[in-house]
């Protein structure tokens, strides 16, 4: 369980976060000086360099997304440019790309981030390029959600049968991951745009959103009320299949975890950051666009219990520091001893840990922390507050052991910047060091990306600059000037 420093504050991370920064432009000067492009999208790295592994192209957002959140922090224009000028020239199929349910990840850190830094006055404003940001937005939310499964759901649900964005192995399938692709149809949604199908049907994105997040909810998170012999509290399915032709449930399952009935941390982490940052964008919502759609009540007690949930089970069956192995149902964790009341060994000679899943959490955590404490609402009866802090000390906990070695990476050769994060274990895609046991010592794009999205997170609450939230670029600014 992780141990909570009730006295952790954002400004005792300050000189860390110095740090870091420093660190982080070095590592992106490097990939960009060393890596050949030609070899695809840098997914994770072997021997301390950038490769490429995998089934989709998922990544390359992280990538260039990465060097806009460094401008952000840093102020550094070079790092402004780099991510504007491999946006024009790198990412425009992924935001025609039908084939993946990742949209979310690469066109939201991407054009989503620019347009948030021109709509907040951090990037002087110019009509045509928020424009081309606006327009790539708007059709990637669409784009994502025509990748749509209609399913029967098992909850009576106030606006009709449910349905999800299905992952790239089929209709079948839902990922928990993609819950952090509603945010490309929230998006697209706020910038005022209604997708069309066949006959000219209008398909509202908002719908479709709240869908794919209900059913993240009822079928990827467990409550602990006896849905089958793992249920417990907050554990999470990597996958839910569902048999097409009825649109039911068939049973749980896992790509990247141990099985189906075991819960894959980064999974989880997803889920924690996905409905954090759902509730907080519920809130722009205007009342009379959710009536049809369940009422603003019902939809957040719905992802409130289900962030809540998520955030419960990653601090009970994370390590002390907050950093979490792969899987909690991996086969020789036993092995480890009482490895929950000690801080992770990304050394041991049994089972992983998986960094990345540390700093998604993270900003789930801190968000979902936030928000507790910002709105006064109850569960069951009971004062948020509470529980808000404690959201709140268990986010700043792990950020605070992310900025440090040995998950800080300050070797000047080794180009990632998160150490020890997994992608793929039972693949067994990541690297073994010679004479290991298990992978360690490497980063992943998914994973820098996300520490510097938390450290971002705490740096802005330190700069008293406004609220960092992926939806900011949507809300125009009253100064905005349109003429052509």
């Amino acid at each position: 369980m992780i141990q909570l420093d009730p006295s952790l504050k954002p400004a005792d991370l300050s000189t860390k976060l110095q740090r870091f920064w420093e660190i982080s432009a070095k590592k992106i000067k490097l990939i960009e000086q060393q890596y050949n492009p030609a070899h695809g999208s840098p997914v994770f790295t072997m021997q301390g360099r950038y490769t490429t592994r995998g089934w989709t192209e998922w990544t390359q957002g992280f990538q260039y997304g990465s060097a806009i959140i460094q401008f952000d922090a840093t102020g550094d224009t070079e790092f402004l440019e780099l991510g504007r000028l491999k946006t024009l020239a790198v990412m425009a199929p992924h935001v025609s790309h039908t084939g993946v349910h990742d949209h979310g990840f690469n066109n939201v850190s991407t054009y989503g981030n620019l347009l948030r830094l021109m709509r907040e006055g951090k990037i002087p404003f110019n009509a045509w390029e928020a424009n081309f940001y606006t327009l790539a937005l708007k059709v990637s939310g669409a784009v994502q959600a025509n990748r749509w499964t209609p399913i029967n759901s098992k909850t009576e649900s106030p606006f009709g049968t449910g349905g999800f964005i299905h992952s790239f192995n089929g209709p079948h399938s839902l990922f928990v991951d993609t819950i952090r692709s509603c945010r490309s149809l929230v998006v697209s949604h706020l910038l005022g745009h209604t997708s069309k199908g066949e006959g000219d049907v209008q398909i509202n994105l908002l719908e479709r959103a709240l869908h794919h997040i209900e059913a993240t909810a009822t079928y990827s998170v467990y409550y602990g009320e006896g849905r089958d012999s793992y249920d417990v509290w907050g554990r999470t399915a990597h996958e839910s299949i569902f048999n097409v032709t009825d649109g039911h449930y068939r049973c749980p399952n896992s790509q990247q975890g141990y099985t189906g009935f075991s819960t894959w941390t980064r999974g989880l982490a997803w889920a924690m950051c996905g409905f954090a940052e759902s509730l907080e964008a519920l809130l722009l919502i205007p009342d009379d666009e959710l009536t049809a759609l369940g009422g603003r009540e019902r939809l957040e007690s719905l992802m409130l219990k289900a962030a809540r949930a998520t955030c419960d089970f990653y601090i009970e069956h994370t390590p002390l520091d907050g950093v979490p192995y792969w899987d909690t149902g991996a086969p020789d964790l036993h092995k480890l001893g009482d490895y929950l009341h000690q801080p992770a060994n990304p050394y041991n000679e049994y089972e992983p840990v998986d960094s990345s899943a540390a700093a998604i959490a993270a900003q789930g955590l801190l968000r979902l922390g936030h928000y507790l404490m910002q709105h006064s609402h109850s569960m069951d009866g009971e004062d948020a507050e509470k529980p808000g802090v404690i959201y709140w000390q268990a986010g700043l906990t792990v950020l605070n052991t992310l900025l440090d070695i040995p998950y800080l990476s300050t070797d000047p050769a080794h180009q990632g910047l998160l150490l020890h994060s997994i992608y793929h274990r039972p693949n067994g895609w990541d690297y073994r060091p010679e004479g290991s046991k298990i992978p360690y010592g490497e980063s992943s794009m998914w994973g820098d990306y996300h520490i510097r999205e938390a450290a971002l997170y705490v740096q802005r609450l330190l700069d008293e600059a406004p609220y960092y939230a992926f939806f900011t670029g949507c809300i125009r600014q009253k100064d905005e000037q349109h003429e052509w």
